[in-house]
Formats: C-alpha cells, sequence, structure tokens
C-alpha cells in the first residue's frame, strides 16, 4: 500500500499559503484533518489530498502519481512566501474499527476508517478499499477524478472537500457560481 507519498509543509508562511490554493479552511486543521483538492483558475480540478496536524508542520497525504505535478504546481504559487515543501518517509496506514492514537478518521466518510502516517510500511491486508471507496461513491484521481472534472460534480461537498465559507481560493469563482447556479 505504498500509493501514496506523504509531504512536509513548514514556514512561517505554509498556512496562508495553503490557504490561498486549497478548496477547504486550512484553520478546519485545529479539529482534525481535513480533505480537500486544489484546482485550475478555471475550476477544473487538478488533484485531491489530506491535510493534516504534525507539531509545526502539515502533512500533505496525496496520490504517489499525482505528487511531483503538485509539489511544482505549489512551488510555482510559493514565489518568496516563507514555506519549504519537502518529501517524507512516512507510509500511509489504514484500518477499520476505532482509530489508533496516531490515528485519525477519514475526513470524506467514518465508514472508510482510519488514516495514520507511521516510519514503517504496512503489512497488506485483506481490505477491499477500492470496493468500499465505490460503494460509498468516493471518486479516485485517475479513475473517476480528472483533469475535466469539477469538484462539485464529483460529491466533494458531500465529501467534505470544499468549504464556501473560506474566503479566496484558486478556481473558487468558477466552483461557487456553480454552487449557486440552482440557488434561488
Amino acid at each position: 500500500m505504498n500509493d501514496r507519498r506523504i509531504l512536509r509543509i513548514t514556514g512561517r508562511d505554509a498556512t496562508g499559503f495553503l490557504q490561498g490554493l486549497i478548496t477547504n479552511d486550512i484553520r478546519k486543521l485545529d479539529h482534525g484533518p481535513i480533505y480537500a483538492a486544489i484546482l485550475t483558475p478555471q475550476g477544473k480540478f487538478i488533484t485531491d489530498f489530506f491535510l493534516s496536524k504534525a507539531d509545526d508542520a502539515i502533512l500533505l497525504d496525496v496520490g504517489a502519481p499525482f505528487a511531483d505535478s503538485l509539489v511544482q504546481r505549489l512551488t510555482m504559487y510559493k514565489l518568496r512566501a516563507d514555506v519549504t515543501i519537502e518529501a517524507t518517509s512516512l507510509y500511509l496506514h489504514r484500518g477499520l474499527g476505532d482509530a489508533p492514537g496516531d490515528g485519525y478518521a477519514d475526513p470524506r466518510d467514518h465508514r472508510l476508517g482510519w488514516r495514520a502516517y507511521r516510519d514503517q510500511a504496512q503489512v497488506d491486508d485483506d481490505t477491499d478499499w477500492d470496493a468500499m471507496r465505490v460503494a460509498y461513491r468516493i471518486p479516485e484521481n485517475g479513475v473517476e477524478l480528472g483533469p475535466d472534472s469539477f469538484i462539485l460534480e464529483m460529491g466533494f461537498e458531500r465529501l467534505n472537500g470544499v468549504d464556501f465559507r473560506k474566503g479566496c481560493y484558486v478556481g473558487q469563482e468558477v466552483t461557487a457560481r456553480m454552487k449557486h447556479k440552482t440557488e434561488l
């Protein structure tokens, strides 16, 4: 289960930097991990990820095939901000039932169990995570989610992956317009 990469984001400007780029409110990290995405200026999906606090850093858990392009995108936006983005040697661990002390419930849907980041790789279990994901209607990057996706069409609001009160972020205007298009 080494299909994820865990990045460490540090620096004086890390929180504000991410707040202006991601679909969810970074301040929610004070209450636990969050699920979010980064979009193009046209509001189209680039990639999704999990964020959690770890001491003086923010851990970013992203699918391995999308990690390098995400780091490149974040670096492009970094400019002179005091932000460092580095790879870690941490591994994702997942399980069902109560979360261990170092774990947290999946913020998209509690039925997906818990996630934790550890120094050693997880011993494979026989949980069919893909079948669970499909059963609970959780889109997967590279499968249902792609570069022509709009996050609201993919259920990001239901998955706690977007916050409409947080303020501006890249792609926010299109996303907000889509949200309010059908409201009176």
